[in-house]
This record gives C-alpha cells, sequence and structure tokens, in this order.
C-alpha cells in the first residue's frame, strides 16, 4: 500500500510531467523608469532587490540589455509588436487624453500571436498604449486587463480598469489599494486559474515611476537613505522586488518554474540622476539616447532550459522578447511580419555563434544614435543641457562616437580620431531612418504649440 508521502511525491511528479508536456508558460515582468543600478545586481548597496537578483542567479544577466525607446510609451509599442515604433509613427508619449493616440491597429502585439497558438492572454499594469476603447488590452490580444489606462499614482489611481467587472476606467476609492502589491495578487490568481494551461502575462508595473508613494511601514525600513528622495525611491523599489517575489514563488508552489520563460527588464532608463535614480556608470538618463536612456537592467530565466548564473554581452532588445517567445511557444515567424526582434534563445543557449543584432538603432526627435558592433554614434542633449523631455525640438549637441567595450560610461568622444568610422555608423543610420515613418503625433507642449500655430 503506497504511503502518504510516497503518494504525495507521485502526485507531484505527475504535476511537473503535466507541465513539462505542455507548451510553456511566458511572464514579462516589466519595471518602470528602473536606474540602470537601481537593482542589487547591478551593484546598489541601497535598492534591495533580492528576489529580482534570484532571476539573474537562476537565469541570464543581458549586460547589454537595451530598449529600442528612451521613454515609457515607445519602448511598450516597441515590445508588443517586435518593431522599431519609429516604424509606426510611435515615437513620442501623447499629449493628455489625446484621441488619436494609440498602438497603430495595423500592427500585431504579441498577446494576439500567442493567443493564436493556444495562449490564455494577460496584461496587468500600467498599459499606456491608448485610452480610446479600440486600443486597450482587450482589443488587442489580451483576454483580461487589470491596471490603468496610463500613467498613475499608486493610491486612488485614475483610469483603472478591472476587465472583469467593466471595461470604463474609473478612479479607485478604496485608501488602502496599492497598485504594486494589487498587481502581485492578481497575477498569483492568474496563475493559479491557469496552472493546467499555457499563459502569457504582461505585467508591467508603474514602479518606479513617480510619484513617489509607498506604504509608511515600507518607507521605514530605509531611514538609512541618503536623502528623502531615495528613501521613497528604495521603499518602492522594494515593493516591486516583494511583487515579483510573490510571483516567483507562485510559480514554484505550482510546480511552473521548469516550464515558464521569464523576462525581467525595465521601459527605460532612470530620471534625475542623483535624486530619485541612479544609471551607474552609464551616462545619462530617461528621454535621451544616451546609454543612461536606453541601457536597462535585463533578465531572462527559464529553469531547465537555459543557463544559470550566465552573463550574456552581447545586445540583446526589448524588441526580441516576441520573436524569443514564438520560438519557446512552438510558433514561427513569419517573414510579411518584418519583424526586428530575433529569437534569442539559440544565442543564450550557445547554438548560435554571433551576435543576435550587429547594429541597433534609435530615434527620439532630434535625438538618435546607432550602435554597430561595439561602436556607438549618438547625438543627444550635451550634459549642460539636461535634463532632457521629449519634446521634438529640444537643443542637442554635436556627434560623439565611443567604444562601449572600453566606455560604457561614454566619456572619451573618439569622433575626431576616427572620422572613417563616424560616416560609416551615420550613412547606416540614415538608410535606417528612411525607413522609418513620421511621428503620428507630438508630445505635450509641443501637440499645443503645432495646434496654435494652425
Amino acid at each position: 500500500m503506497m504511503t502518504r508521502r510516497a503518494l504525495l511525491a507521485s502526485l507531484a511528479a505527475a504535476s511537473i510531467g503535466r507541465a513539462a508536456d505542455r507548451k510553456p508558460n511566458i511572464i514579462v515582468l516589466l519595471g518602470d523608469d528602473m536606474g540602470y543600478h537601481d537593482v542589487s545586481f547591478h551593484g546598489s548597496n541601497e535598492m534591495r532587490t533580492p528576489h529580482i537578483d534570484s532571476i539573474a542567479k537562476n537565469g541570464i544577466r543581458c549586460s547589454n540589455g537595451y530598449v529600442s525607446g528612451p521613454y515609457c510609451s515607445p519602448t511598450r509599442a516597441g515590445l508588443m509588436t517586435a518593431r522599431y515604433q519609429t516604424r509606426f509613427g510611435h515615437e513620442f508619449n501623447p499629449a493628455p487624453a489625446n484621441p488619436a493616440f494609440g498602438l497603430a491597429l495595423t500592427e500585431t502585439t504579441i498577446a494576439q500571436r500567442l493567443k493564436d497558438l493556444g495562449y490564455a492572454t494577460y496584461a496587468v499594469g500600467k498599459w499606456h498604449l491608448g485610452h480610446a476603447p479600440e486600443f486597450r488590452p482587450t482589443k488587442r490580444g489580451f483576454d483580461e486587463f487589470y491596471g490603468t489606462v496610463a500613467n498613475t499614482s499608486y493610491y486612488h489611481p485614475p483610469q483603472f480598469v478591472d476587465s472583469r467587472v467593466e471595461t470604463e476606467a474609473k478612479r479607485v476609492e478604496d485608501p488602502k489599494f496599492y497598485t504594486t502589491r494589487a498587481y502581485a495578487q492578481r497575477v498569483t490568481e492568474i496563475m493559479e486559474a491557469n496552472k493546467d494551461r499555457p499563459f502569457f502575462l504582461y505585467m508591467a508595473w508603474n514602479a518606479v515611476h513617480a510619484p513617489s508613494e509607498a506604504p509608511q511601514e515600507t518607507i521605514d525600513k530605509f531611514k538609512s537613505a541618503p536623502t528623502e528622495e531615495r528613501q521613497l525611491q528604495a521603499a518602492i523599489t522594494s515593493e516591486l522586488d516583494d511583487g515579483v517575489g510573490k510571483i516567483l514563488a507562485k510559480l514554484r508552489a505550482l510546480n511552473l518554474e521548469q516550464n515558464t520563460l521569464v523576462f525581467f527588464l525595465s521601459d527605460n532608463g532612470g530620471p534625475q540622476p542623483g535624486k530619485r535614480t541612479d544609471n551607474t556608470p552609464l551616462k545619462g538618463y530617461k528621454a535621451s539616447t544616451w546609454e543612461g536612456g536606453v541601457r536597462v537592467p535585463f533578465l531572462v530565466q527559464w529553469k531547465g532550459r537555459l543557463p544559470a548564473g550566465k552573463v550574456y554581452d552581447h545586445p540583446v532588445i526589448q524588441l526580441d522578447i516576441q520573436p524569443t517567445a514564438l520560438a519557446a511557444a512552438g510558433g514561427s515567424v513569419k517573414k510579411e511580419w518584418k519583424l526586428d526582434g530575433v529569437n534569442l534563445l539559440p544565442y543564450f543557449e550557445g547554438k548560435a555563434a554571433g551576435r543576435p543584432h550587429e547594429t541597433l538603432y534609435w530615434r527620439f526627435g532630434p535625438q538618435w544614435a546607432i550602435r554597430k558592433g561595439d561602436w556607438k554614434l549618438v547625438q543627444a542633449p550635451e550634459e549642460k543641457m539636461l535634463p532632457a523631455t521629449a519634446l521634438p525640438k529640444i537643443a542637442v549637441g554635436p556627434v560623439h562616437l565611443y567604444n562601449l567595450v572600453a566606455d560604457k560610461s561614454e566619456s572619451t568622444d573618439l569622433s575626431a580620431k576616427h572620422p572613417e568610422k563616424v560616416t560609416e555608423l551615420r550613412t547606416a543610420w540614415e538608410a535606417w531612418n528612411k525607413e522609418q515613418a513620421p511621428p503620428a503625433w507630438l508630445p505635450g507642449a509641443a501637440a499645443a504649440g503645432r495646434k496654435k500655430k494652425q
């Protein structure tokens, strides 16, 4: 007769076996405005991120992880489509309540493609890809949406949607509701409900974006922080890390770790260097095409499939998430989709030689950059011109050239020493730029100014 312990072991083995037989779950954990140095695995002593660190320990840390835009909405548009967002005019955040703003309806999202492969699809958190009903997650391939349609406060978030209840966006009145905690709770419920079928979960936190709000008991844990701003930031980061921990713990409890591909990254670099966020050792920050605006914490975990504790040094970008997820799900990328991202699995597993990308590109109004191999050519605001904004007429400095392997801080301009490299990279960027669309809208004050002139 089978003992209780043997029975439990048998049931657990059967559960793991069933999970291994099905398509892997896909989870994308997206932070908001995280400083490159504001995670423990990049050396921070102020920001405590043990749960996020565990993804690096159990998976792959991409030391050259990039996003295709230095700003919130453009990066999300690129992530959803695996295409440079400038290809369809999604270059800026919109002016407030712009009815034309939204992820182009001509584009197909990662959610829709995974749904076509039999996945349950969920969006939780900050959307920021369109206010109007036709642009919202449940119209773009997601079965459910629980979150805010745009930027938000942590307490009493306005424009909050729980599609299980209704589609209208409303203000949350519950004074105890804190977005980061509520999102983690909903995610664990989603995983429990889908433990026997493959799911795609897009968890887009509004943490650690402004405003600086956190529960007082969490703030009190960081009294040793050098400034009040850093204390608040540490508390917000800690809440985010706790949320990641709850999600990872639920994966373990459901015996799904071995069958789940997890991505963790930020949407852009941190703003306000030396105050709220820290991008050390990178130059610049959010809204600039310096490394501090576009190089971000970037982790990938798939226990039992991908190496644990590996540092991957070749450049990767958030555009790669969709083709990587599709490959994991047994799907394939069609040529007519014209994706700019690539499947990273063979590179991570050591089955493919070379770089996933020989060249990466950026355009953000008058700012631009290109990285080809180890070289980067960039035109962005000079330090004295910072802080940068999303305005398309922002003043930029001269073009600079850097070897990022030798100088990831972009401190030594080599343009005078290597004029031939400047010409080569500028020519390549200009050829790419001709393929891009003009901005579909202008941001904030710039849009208002254009309207007045009209």
